[in-house]
């Protein structure tokens, strides 16, 4: 269990002491208050689920309400992967970190693919905690983040191996492919607000 989830469940149980106590402080009776207990764990246990795994939670959003309006914006025509613009100007996809669903921004302005700290602990990736760390200068300042590896990287046909990422706490929600990632590609552009990624030729043979 991580520290998250440690710190969760320790607020999860002061809180339900917390109800208890206002029960039992109501006088009433001890079926009613055993049946209002063991709602209020149903709902702490639901909001700690959804904390614990809200990158997870928030891909598999994305994908089923994409499916249920017709709206998703990711598609692959004959091994190549094609991005629609979104509507906030960017360019997203839906990938796997080690075969774990994660949302990411697609950044050629960012040298090296970047992932938050809850995405690294909930898909395994390596951190290299004996490296120095490195420091990059983002919209928010400069951020102090560690090295590490993702063993795969997914999305669409695509497949980065043993890639190089960096890591911080400080990058809140966002999770970020760069460059080394892009650099793979046979090819990348934009034409007519889609992005056109084209597979290795590595790839293409499998």
């Amino acid at each position: 269990m991580t520290e998250d989830q440690n710190i969760n469940l320790v607020f999860a149980i002061g809180a339900l002491v917390l109800v208890a106590s206002a029960l039992f402080s109501r006088r009433m009776g001890l079926g009613e208050v055993i049946r209002s207990v063991l709602g209020w764990i149903a709902i702490f246990a639901i909001f700690i689920v959804a904390f614990s795994y809200k990158s997870e939670l928030t891909a598999v959003w994305h994908k089923v309400t994409g499916e249920l309006t017709g709206a998703n914006d990711q598609k692959v025509v004959g091994g190549t992967l094609k991005i629609r613009q979104s509507a906030d100007g960017h360019y997203w996809a839906d990938a796997e970190v080690n075969g774990t669903p994660v949302r990411f921004l697609i950044d050629s302005g960012a040298t090296t693919t970047a992932i938050n700290l809850n995405t690294a602990q909930a898909s395994n990736v390596e951190i290299h905690e004996s490296s120095f760390p490195t420091y990059l200068n983002t919209a928010n300042g400069m951020v102090e983040a560690q090295r590490g590896t993702v063993e795969t990287l997914r999305v669409g046909p695509m497949m980065a191996l043993d890639l190089p990422v960096v890591v911080a706490d400080a990058f809140g929600d966002s999770n970020v492919i760069g460059m080394n990632f892009l650099s793979e590609m046979k090819s990348w552009r934009v034409e007519n607000g889609e992005m056109i990624l084209e597979p290795p030729e590595r790839a293409e043979k499998q």
